[in-house]
């Protein structure tokens, strides 16, 4: 089953996802997890269940959905005057997050869908975030390494960390990998950009 929300949609599909999307969010702060149902969300969002099951398919995916939403920036990183210190507060903020026991269960939503399109959404927020770091260094006139070479070097450790050794995902290694990333420039980095 393709996903027919690849965009955000308008109109009346648009509000009839942020109604589904916020009943999730708020069923949640009050059940456990297993204790969801489709017609609680159903009823909760002023929709039918078969709207649910028809745009979704089934829960799980519905709780992907919604956690690939929760992923996506809000809004513009801090600007702290260097790439290396925008990385920084970036990455810890997303650390901070993506530990807590909802990052978590969002990270795991995401990677238990069937659905390849929800990942691909992550890499493109990853991807939009780092070249807006990268654009905001070039214009300070900094030589930031590739947009590939940040993903590779910052964004993938951390995310490889937070699904499978959360311990080790820790603003200490945080910095290490982005001095890592920023120390070794160009070098050895073949992009497919």
């Amino acid at each position: 089953m393709a996903i027919k929300e690849a965009v955000r949609p308008g109109g009346r599909s648009a509000r009839v996802q942020e109604a589904v999307h916020q009943a999730v969010r708020e069923l949640q702060t009050i059940k456990a997890r297993d204790e969801l149902t489709v017609p609680q969300i159903a009823e909760r969002a002023g929709v039918t269940p078969s709207t649910i099951y028809r745009r979704w398919g089934n829960l799980s995916e519905l709780v992907a959905d919604v956690s690939v939403e929760r992923m996506r920036p809000d809004e513009d990183p801090a600007d702290t005057g260097t790439l290396a210190g925008d990385l920084l507060a970036w990455g810890q903020h997303y650390l901070e997050e993506m530990t807590s026991v909802p990052g978590q269960r969002a990270l795991n939503d995401v990677m238990a869908s069937a659905h390849d399109e929800r990942r691909e959404r992550c890499c493109r927020y990853s991807e939009s975030l780092m070249t807006t770091l990268h654009d905001r260094a070039l214009s300070r006139g900094e030589t930031p390494p590739p947009i590939c070479k940040l993903i590779d070097g910052v964004v993938a450790p951390m995310t490889y960390r937070l699904l499978y050794d959360r311990d080790s995902a820790t603003v200490d290694n945080l910095q290490r990998w982005i001095d890592c990333t920023l120390q070794d420039g160009d070098a050895g980095v073949a992009c497919r950009q």
